[in-house]
């Protein structure tokens, strides 16, 4: 452990983070870095408790109090071999990560936890800083090719890991830029797109290759999600020819649409096409088509894509901003015995929160209203939880809003149809690609060339969640690999 008595003499130091009057003008990064020496303290925190809760509670299960103990001494070096092993992109998770470590946490039970998401971030821009994050090219080659469609954080970490076991990787992204939800889905001020094209250049020199613009599926296909800018187009039974496995990451990119009067009516969106067109902003692409500059923004939805949709909106100038979510307000604080180690269903305000969002609870969208075929009003109702997540409207309770613009942030509910169809993959009732998640046909589609991973796997998920089954995914191409002849 980093410091004996760390955990009972030092307090929990959070990252310095940019006061709200001056980063809502502009879409830098407003997390800052660990210093040197706040790092040490951090980690010299950690208990080092004999039975790692944090590790287990970690999808990629990094072996959290060894980092902490090498970042404790200042050996940055061997914390970030340690962090490696398990970890292929800490730079992105030290931004994004809810942090689930962090919940489990043994110190959490009765003071503060470990800050770990901030050593790892901590650990991965000391060594991009002083050169010690490198390109890791495989020393041998296996001759043997695959093709990873999509190239979100499940297809990177795979291509990453199939890369380094000296297999032939080219990804292939229907956009014109390397990165899927990294690029196009979350905001500079969360993840500046430098961080990602970093890591992206990394693995060029480590011989990845990537094929930005170019759809897999029929000509002229565009069913394909909310955004496809594609330039080119392969068929499935020519990546299937070509190569010797194929991993699909397609995503769950599909939204869940509100079918609910006046759902046509102009200033109406999902949250990714607001989010999308903000980032083709950033990227010099044009100006967002959803101006929200002097209009009063209402964004359904309560998670992580809603919050980005209202720091967005904040940051382009927004005179107000609501935000409307059917689940019931948690409570502050919970018992920490009966929660622990797992996720506390806690009350949670993000930044974006913070900046300026008025936040209305138990309370369902019941209709769009407009005047001359643009929104003009939102129509609401309180609704009362019962059993088996169904919820039903309170008589009296009915309300109504003005609203320019209204964004649709309610998650995502399956990945585009088209490859499972051009494929001929079975999907599950859901409509994600079915791929078992364990045992020898791990991450097998019904078609054995073909494998699958990531949220158009499993589900709408977390980023670090993805990390890990990218990572899985490569495991079991590999093996599979392995029985495949030379060409």
């Amino acid at each position: 452990m980093g410091f004996e008595r760390g955990f009972l003499d030092y307090e929990r130091i959070e990252p310095a983070k940019a006061p709200v009057s001056e980063r809502i003008k502009n879409f830098k990064e407003y997390y800052a870095t660990l210093s040197d020496a706040d790092a040490k303290i951090q980690a010299g925190r950690c208990m080092d408790c004999g039975t790692p809760f944090c590790m287990h509670k970690c999808p990629l299960h990094n072996i959290i109090p060894d980092f902490n103990d090498f970042a404790c001494q200042g050996e940055f070096s061997k914390a970030l071999n340690v962090l490696q092993s398990t970890s292929p992109f800490p730079e992105l998770t030290g931004r994004l990560c809810p942090a689930l470590c962090e919940e489990g946490c043994t110190l959490g039970i009765h003071r503060d936890p470990v800050g770990i998401k901030s050593i790892e971030r901590k650990i991965a821009e000391y060594a991009f800083e002083h050169g010690l994050m490198h390109a890791e090219p495989s020393v041998h080659r296996t001759f043997k090719k695959v093709a990873i469609v999509g190239s979100g954080p499940a297809a990177l970490a795979c291509a990453q890991a199939l890369g380094r076991r000296g297999h032939q990787v080219t990804v292939f992204e229907k956009n014109d830029r390397i990165g899927g939800l990294l690029r196009y889905g979350i905001p500079d001020f969360k993840l500046p797109k430098e961080i990602l094209d970093r890591r992206l250049a990394l693995m060029e020199a480590e011989g990845i290759i990537f094929r930005p613009g170019v759809l897999v599926g029929k000509k002229g296909d565009r069913d394909t999600g909310v955004f496809c800018n594609a330039s080119e187009v392969i068929s499935p039974e020519e990546l299937k020819a070509k190569f010797d496995a194929v991993v699909l990451c397609p995503g769950s990119e599909v939204p869940r649409d509100l079918k609910i009067k006046g759902r046509e009516l102009k200033g109406v969106y999902f949250a990714l096409e607001f989010l999308i067109g903000q980032n083709l902003e950033m990227q010099g692409e044009g100006e967002n088509p959803v101006d929200v500059r002097g209009k009063k923004v209402v964004v359904i939805g309560g998670g992580e894509t809603a919050s980005d949709c209202i720091g967005t909106a904040i940051r382009k100038g927004a005179s107000e901003v609501t935000q409307l979510d059917y689940h019931d307000e948690l409570p502050a604080t919970v018992d920490i015995m009966e929660a622990w180690p797992d996720w506390k269903r806690i009350k949670r305000t993000s930044p974006s929160q913070e900046e300026g969002c008025t936040r209305l609870f138990s309370t369902n969208t019941t209709s769009f209203e407009g005047k001359d075929g643009a929104l003009s009003a939102i129509t609401t109702q309180k609704v009362k939880w019962g059993e088996g997540h169904h919820f039903e409207g309170i008589k009296g309770t009915e309300g109504r809003m003005d609203a320019d613009v209204a964004l649709i942030a309610m998650g995502y509910a399956h990945p585009s149809a088209h490859l499972a169809e051009e494929f001929g993959l079975k999907t599950t009732a859901r409509g994600s690609l079915e791929a078992a998640y364990e045992g020898p046909e791990a991450f097998c589609t019904s078609d054995p060339k073909v494998f699958a991973a990531g949220d158009g796997r499993r589900g709408q998920s977390l980023v670090v969640w993805a990390l890990a089954e990218g990572r899985l995914c490569a495991e079991a191409v590999d093996r599979f690999l392995c029985t495949v002849p030379h060409r």
